[in-house]
C-alpha cells in the first residue's frame, strides 16, 4: 500500500523494498483510479526506478515518483497544456525544474491534467474531460493545477508540481485539501513552463505535508540563466522546518473575507488564526485597499499576455492543422476548431485590451492597478511577518455549476490573484472543513520570505490534525 506516503515514507519503504516496487505500486493505483488526474503515464517510470535500484542515480528525491503538469516540458513525455491543439506534441528538452528533480533522483511518473493553457479554477475545460475532486465526485478538484492536487489526494503520487498564475497552485490544493506553494516570482525558473501570462505564473509544489514541499523546493529553487526572471537568491527550505511561531505577527486582511465567503470556510479559518494566537503568535486586522481592483486588472493582464503568447499556436509548428486557401484561413480555422470556448474568449478578450485606443485605458490602466496592489502588500509587511486568510472563498463547487457563467468562476479567484500581481509567495495548508469539503488557509509572505511561510505553516500542522485528513472511497 503506498497510498498517502511522504517522502520520507516513502524512502522507508524503498529500503524495505525497492524503487522499482514501490513506483510499480503507485502505476497499480493510478490504473485502478477513476479520478481521471493524469493525462499520460511515462513509459520509463519504471526504468528510471530500477536506475535507483542500482545505484547509478543518487539525490535527495532518490526513487520518489512525482507527478507533473501537462504545461511542464517533459523531453520524450507528451505535453499538451491539455489542448486539442498540441495534441501529439512531445517536447525534446526538459523544463529546468525537470532537469533539477532528476538530477535529484526523482521518478517522473506521469502528466497531470488541468484546464486547457491553465486557463481555470476547475479543469474542466481540458480536452480529456474534467478530473474528480476525490472528496466528493461530483464536485471539481480546483484548477488550473487540478489534476496535480486530485492526484496526490488521491494517493496516485505523494508529490507533484503545478503553476500558479492566479490560484492555479493554491485554489486546487484547497479544494482538495493538500498543501500548495506559490513562491517568489523568481525564484523558480520557468524555463519550459509553456507560457499563459509571464509576469504573473510560477512552477510550485503540492504535497500531503508541508516538510514535502520543504523538500522539493530545495531541488526546485534557485538560479537559472535560461529565465531573465529568475533571481539569484539561495533559500534553504527545510532549515525552516521548525516549530515555533512565539512572536509571529499576523495580519488579517479585511477584504479578504468580504461579500461571498462561505460561513464554514470563515469559521475554519478563523479557527486557525486561533490556533496561532494559543502557540504564541499575535493577530491584527488590517486593511488592502486595493484588493478590490486586483481581479479586474489581474484578468486584463493575464488575457492581454495570453493573446501575446499564444499567437504561436497556429498549425504551423505544432499539433494539428486545418485546411486552408491561404495561411490566414489555415491559422483562423486551426485556431477555432482546436483551442476550447475559454481559451477563444481569453485571446479574444486580451487583444481586445491591447488593441489600438483602447490600451491605455485598459492594460495600461491595469498596470498602475497592479503596482498599487503592490504597495499595499509593501505597507502590511512592514507591521506584520504574514498575512492570512481563506485560500478561497467556498469549498469545491459542483461539476457544471459554474461552466456556462465565466464571470462568477473568475469571482472565485477574489483572494488568490493579488499575490501573482504583486510576486509575494503563498502557501495553501488544510485548516478544516465545511460541509464536508476541505478548506484551506492561505498564509502569505513578503519576497523570498518563504522560511517564514514554511515555518508558519509547518508548526501550525505540529499543532493541528488536518493535513491528516483524508478522503473516504467513493463509489
Amino acid at each position: 500500500m503506498t497510498k498517502w506516503l511522504s517522502i520520507s515514507d516513502v524512502k522507508e519503504k524503498i529500503v524495505a523494498t525497492s524503487a522499482e516496487e514501490v513506483t510499480a505500486s503507485y502505476l497499480e493505483t493510478i490504473e485502478k483510479s477513476s479520478i481521471n488526474g493524469y493525462t499520460c503515464i511515462s513509459d520509463g517510470a519504471l526504468d528510471a526506478a530500477k536506475m535507483v535500484d542500482k545505484g547509478e542515480v543518487a539525490g535527495p528525491l532518490a526513487g520518489v515518483p512525482i507527478a507533473i503538469k501537462d504545461n511542464i516540458s517533459t523531453k520524450g513525455l507528451a505535453t499538451t497544456c491539455s489542448s486539442k491543439i498540441l495534441e501529439g506534441y512531445v517536447p525534446p528538452y526538459d523544463a529546468h525544474v525537470i532537469e533539477r528533480l532528476k538530477a535529484a533522483g526523482a521518478v517522473i511518473i506521469g502528466k497531470t491534467n488541468m484546464d486547457e493553457f491553465a486557463m481555470g479554477t476547475s479543469t474542466e475545460s481540458s480536452c480529456y474531460g474534467v478530473t474528480l475532486n476525490p472528496w466528493d465526485h461530483e464536485r471539481v478538484p480546483g484548477g488550473s493545477s487540478g489534476g496535480s492536487a486530485a492526484v496526490v489526494a488521491a494517493g496516485e503520487a505523494p508529490i507533484s508540481l503545478g503553476s500558479d498564475t492566479g490560484g492555479s497552485v493554491r485554489c486546487p490544493a484547497a479544494f482538495c485539501g493538500v498543501v500548495g506553494l506559490k513562491p517568489t516570482y523568481g525564484a523558480v525558473s520557468r524555463y519550459g513552463l509553456i507560457s499563459y501570462a509571464n509576469s504573473l505564473e510560477q512552477i510550485g509544489p503540492m504535497a500531503t505535508c508541508v516538510e514535502d514541499i520543504a523538500a522539493v523546493m530545495d531541488v526546485i529553487g534557485g538560479y537559472d540563466a535560461r529565465d531573465s526572471t529568475s533571481i539569484d537568491k539561495k533559500i534553504d527550505h527545510q532549515a525552516a522546518l521548525v516549530d515555533d511561531v512565539k512572536g509571529l505577527k499576523i495580519g488579517v486582511p479585511d477584504e479578504y473575507f468580504g461579500e461571498g465567503v462561505d460561513t464554514g470556510t470563515e469559521k475554519a479559518v478563523w479557527d486557525a488564526i486561533n490556533k496561532f494566537e494559543e502557540m504564541g503568535a499575535s493577530w491584527e486586522k488590517v486593511s488592502m485597499p486595493n484588493t478590490k481592483y486586483a481581479l479586474a486588472a489581474y484578468y486584463t493582464i493575464a488575457m492581454s499576455e495570453a493573446s501575446s503568447n499564444l499567437a504561436r499556436f497556429d498549425g504551423t509548428r505544432y499539433g494539428p492543422r486545418s485546411d486552408g486557401e491561404n495561411w490566414h484561413v489555415m491559422a483562423s480555422r486551426t485556431r477555432a476548431e482546436n483551442f476550447g470556448k475559454e481559451v477563444q474568449r481569453r485571446i479574444l478578450l486580451g487583444t481586445y485590451a491591447l488593441s489600438a485606443g483602447y490600451q491605455d485605458k485598459y492594460y495600461l490602466k491595469a498596470l498602475q492597478v497592479r503596482t498599487l496592489v503592490k504597495q499595499d502588500f509593501e505597507r502590511a509587511f512592514a507591521n506584520f511577518d504574514v498575512l492570512m486568510a481563506p485560500t478561497m472563498p467556498l469549498p469545491a463547487f459542483k461539476i457544471g455549476e459554474k461552466v456556462e457563467d465565466p464571470l462568477s468562476q473568475y469571482l472565485t479567484d477574489v483572494n488568490t490573484v493579488p499575490m501573482n500581481l504583486a510576486g509575494v509567495p503563498c502557501i495553501s495548508v488544510p485548516c478544516g472543513s465545511s460541509d464536508g469539503l476541505p478548506v484551506g488557509l492561505q498564509i502569505i509572505g513578503n519576497h523570498f520570505d518563504e522560511a517564514t511561510l514554511i515555518r508558519t505553516a509547518y508548526s501550525f500542522e505540529k499543532n493541528t490534525d488536518h493535513n491528516k485528513a483524508r478522503p473516504g472511497e467513493v463509489a
